[in-house]
């Protein structure tokens, strides 16, 4: 089976904070950031597993020879009526994808420390994308964004269809959820 992300961020709990998540993420985008094209900045085939408060979070690298790139990834803009937003929009970039929900209380929780991260690593050629999921009422999820003052754009698929870009792989069971590509999109 080909493993296709280079990280993967899931959280299970049901509240507390996220910020030993949001740190994991940061020191991996800053990790990823740093790297040129075919280094492994980090030790190979690792799995770290870590106790966050509230639950578990499950930290997964994939070493860049392992790695594919997953197929494309786009979908209608959140914010901007007819817009589509996708995955190429950023290429040479790392990309940080979130995926949550505005029914999500750990989502509703990261979402300031999301915000955070993308404020400090943009200027270093990092890119968040969200995705949001299982939302069947666009406004409420326009809401969110506005509420929580994200700015970094999402994607608005309710349905998770642009899930089907990663090949099958992901658990659409955990939400919310953290991917971290490489500038290679890996």
């Amino acid at each position: 089976m080909t493993r296709f992300l280079p990280v993967w961020v899931g959280t299970r709990r049901q509240g507390g904070t996220p910020t030993a998540a949001i740190g994991s993420i940061l020191a991996v985008v800053l990790l990823i950031s740093g790297c040129s094209a075919g280094a492994d900045a980090a030790p190979s085939g690792g799995s770290f597993d870590f106790v966050a408060p509230g639950g578990r979070t499950d930290i997964v690298y994939d070493p860049p020879e392992t790695r594919g790139t997953i197929g494309e990834l786009a979908g209608p803009d959140l914010m901007e009526e007819g817009k589509t937003t996708a995955l190429a929009d950023y290429d040479g970039k790392v990309v940080v994808i979130n995926l949550w929900g505005q029914w999500c209380g750990p989502c509703r929780g990261e979402a300031d420390d999301l915000e955070e991260v993308y404020e400090a690593t943009r200027e270093r050629g990092v890119q968040f994308l969200g995705i949001n999921v299982r939302d069947p009422q666009k406004d409420k999820a326009q809401d969110f964004v506005v509420d929580n003052n994200v700015t970094y754009p999402s994607i608005y698929d309710p349905s998770m269809r642009t899930l089907i870009a990663l090949g099958g792989n992901y658990p659409t069971s955990v939400i919310p959820s953290t991917l971290v590509l490489d500038r290679q999109h890996r």
